[in-house]
């Protein structure tokens, strides 16, 4: 009893102030921001853990880290048909958060302005369009995916331009399915980023005629609004 009654008395005695309250609060306040972020950096890096070109090495991981929101795992994969004049590439990247980044890009027989009449105004609603030489690009305003196409002329390997009732050209579409790491503006330009690199890398398997240098980025839509 007289040591319950010890216990009782240091109890009451001892100091609570609402200062060491105060204290005591920050401390956990930090010690639980510093777990989160421990948390946030370890188990939400799963687009940091993809090869540094993803798809065959078709496009720059930094561009997909742009598009795509933070997730734990995520992965790449690429497809590929080619017969004759009839080449195809594709390039997707999941996530665990349920983000998908994909798209493809082939050869056809198309001009600028059926390319144009297709992504474009006509048919999809208003599109912001830039271009660089006979490099072109779209991309829809009213999509909230970040809908891009892009546009550049080839005659593959093999094929004869006289053969071809219009012009022939790689062209690419990509967009996101989910949510996106950004939105408007920025994600149509991440997107037409990503769409462009899935074109340059089409463009040499196609083994172009003709072969060009590309221009290492396209212009800026917030330049052309």
């Amino acid at each position: 009893m007289a040591r319950i009654a010890a216990s009782k008395e240091r109890f009451a005695t001892s100091e609570y102030t609402p200062k060491g309250f105060v204290i005591s609060l920050t401390v956990l306040c930090l010690v639980g921001a510093a777990a989160w972020f421990g948390y946030v950096q370890i188990f939400t890096k799963g687009l940091e853990r993809l090869p540094p070109k993803v798809c065959d090495g078709a496009v720059d991981r930094q561009v997909v880290i742009r598009t795509l929101p933070r997730t734990r795992t995520a992965d790449e994969g690429a497809s590929q048909r080619h017969e004759r004049e009839n080449i195809m590439f594709s390039c997707h990247i999941h996530t665990s958060a349920g983000s998908i980044l994909s798209g493809m890009a082939r050869v056809e027989d198309a001009s600028v302005r059926q390319w144009l009449n297709h992504y474009g105004t006509s048919t999809r609603g208003d599109a912001v369009h830039v271009s660089v030489g006979d490099v072109e690009a779209l991309a829809e305003l009213d999509s909230s995916s970040g809908s891009s196409s892009v546009y550049i002329p080839c005659v593959p390997r093999g094929v004869r331009a006289k053969d071809a009732n219009e012009s022939y050209a790689i062209i690419a579409e990509a967009g996101v399915i989910g949510h996106g790491r950004v939105s408007g503006a920025t994600l149509r330009q991440a997107v037409t980023d990503f769409t462009y690199q899935l074109t340059k890398h089409t463009y040499e398997l196609a083994e172009c005629q003709n072969p060009r240098t590309f221009p290492e980025k396209l212009p800026r839509y917030e330049d052309h609004t």
